[in-house]
């Protein structure tokens, strides 16, 4: 089986050989009396990672955004939210909006809709917290950070950014043959752009492999951060052996990290060079999720079905505002090269019997009962 499904980018798997060795999973405490052993040093590489001052772990981005917002909701704000802002993100901007704060959705990655926004509500005197991904793999662009930056200062508001997607991959100076830069710091590292009016939230389950979460930014907003949050209170913090293995992200990611990155753009190059000599193409440039073009809907469907028949994994999504199911490919270090080239001989094989069914698989489709047909 060749697997398509896994978001484990860089193909870190941590086992429990390669990390420190813990004598207890928790301390039976609450992070807001104390810290799991390990947990502010790695915050704090995690920080300085990704350019910001001081960084806090947190169990996850749920958590992570429910307290951010909570936080930001004790003073008066108004959140600015792009309209692609990943499932958590928004969960954690539905709390500040069940409290009673303004939400306004701007249009994805359009800067000029969000200043537009913001200049209807500028006679209310609210704080304006503008909320994106930092990265966004369905449309396969960084968000226009400087742009929103540049609007976030005019109005002396917060720029808010879920950088899971990044954390790990994008890094400074991408060039031609680096094209996803040096170093893995994520977003703020690709973009340049760095500053205290900036708070950054991601997951480290993707680029680096471990279920945690860490929120980076200024001294004055983390302190803020940390005495306001709710489940450092009521939650368990992150387990020892989460931490242990961040620890080990970070080592690797220091030491390998941009070799595993080349190796990955070698084989979303090799996936990308092989549809195009077979007549397809892909979304994603060179992001290592890949969206096939002009397979969608009841096609993708048909195509994932046969894929897994035939021992290959992808993932069926419905990206935001699109009903369409498509077919995405998301793609790893781990991948070798006889692995892309069988995937794409399938793709040839498959692609144009897929854009109509069968007669078996149209009997398939029909409603059986009155109950299916409703």
């Amino acid at each position: 089986m060749i697997n398509f499904t896994s978001a484990l980018y860089l193909g870190l798997h941590h086992p429990s050989r390669l990390l420190q060795p813990w004598k207890q999973l928790t301390l039976g405490v609450p992070a807001a009396l104390a810290e799991p052993p390990g947990a502010e040093e790695v915050a704090q590489r995690l920080a300085q990672l990704q350019g910001c001052e001081q960084g806090v772990l947190m169990p996850s981005t749920l958590h992570l955004f429910w307290d951010l917002f909570g936080m930001l909701c004790q003073q008066p704000v108004t959140v600015y939210l792009d309209e692609g802002a990943y499932a958590t993100v928004r969960w954690g901007v539905e709390r500040v909006g069940a409290r009673g704060v303004a939400v306004h959705r701007f249009r994805h990655h359009d800067a000029t809709a969000l200043l537009s926004q913001i200049k209807l509500q500028i006679r209310k005197r609210k704080y304006p917290v503008v909320v994106a991904n930092g990265f966004c793999p369905v449309c396969s662009k960084a968000a226009p950070i400087g742009d929103y930056l540049e609007i976030v200062r005019r109005f002396g508001g917060l720029l808010v950014l879920d950088d899971t997607q990044a954390l790990g991959i994008l890094g400074e100076a991408p060039v031609g043959c680096a094209p996803y830069g040096h170093g893995g710091g994520g977003i703020l590292r690709w973009s340049g752009h760095f500053g205290p009016d900036i708070l950054v939230g991601s997951s480290l389950a993707k680029g680096l492999g471990v279920p945690v979460a860490v929120l980076a930014g200024s001294q004055h907003w983390l302190k803020r951060f940390k005495t306001a949050s709710d489940t450092r209170v009521h939650s368990s913090p992150p387990s020892v052996a989460v931490i242990q293995a961040a620890a080990h992200a970070l080592t690797v990611n220091q030491v390998q990290g941009n070799l595993l990155r080349q190796r990955l753009a070698q084989r979303v190059g090799q996936f990308r060079k092989g549809l195009e000599l077979v007549g397809g193409s892909s979304a994603g440039g060179w992001f290592p999720v890949q969206t096939l073009h002009g397979i969608a809907g009841d096609a993708a469907v048909r195509l994932h079905q046969r894929l897994s028949q035939r021992g290959v994994q992808a993932v069926l999504s419905r990206p935001h505002n699109n009903r369409e199911a498509r077919l995405s490919f998301l793609i790893t270090a781990r991948h070798c090269a006889m692995e892309m080239d069988r995937c794409i001989d399938m793709l040839d094989s498959l692609a144009n019997s897929v854009k109509t069914p069968t007669n078996n698989e149209q009997l398939k489709g029909q409603p059986t009962s009155a109950c299916q047909s409703r």
